[in-house]
């Protein structure tokens, strides 16, 4: 028998809520579902299951850590400057606003993913 080797990313686990904020139960049903690598999550306490989590994925902690969100804040930020630009481009004012809110509503979710993990 071959066993296969999946690659898994943290994106990929589709997480609604930090690490953190998770509770015990819903990060080890994460654990078995998804993350076959963590071994014995089912005797581990919270703490435990985040830190095996984190380093599962090469996640540091808040001393200066990347987020593993990084890729997508950068496209987010780049489609920002691109509306900027045409945000300057357009003349209706109905127009400009809904651009605006657009960016507004990118910029929120480029802070909530820096906040995540």
């Amino acid at each position: 028998m071959s066993q296969e080797v999946v690659e898994i990313t943290f994106e990929s686990l589709g997480l609604t809520k930090t690490l953190d904020k998770m509770t015990a139960k819903e990060l080890r049903a994460v654990i078995v579902a998804k993350i076959p690598a963590i071994v014995g999550a089912s005797g581990m306490q919270k703490d435990a299951l985040v830190k095996a989590v984190k380093d599962v994925f090469g996640i540091v902690d808040a001393d200066g850590g990347v987020s593993p969100y990084k890729d997508q804040i950068f496209t987010l930020k780049k489609t920002i400057r691109e509306m900027r630009v045409q945000k300057g481009t357009v003349e209706a004012r109905a127009e400009r606003t809904k651009v605006r809110r657009k960016i507004n509503k990118l910029k929120k979710r480029t802070r909530r993913l820096a906040r995540a993990v």
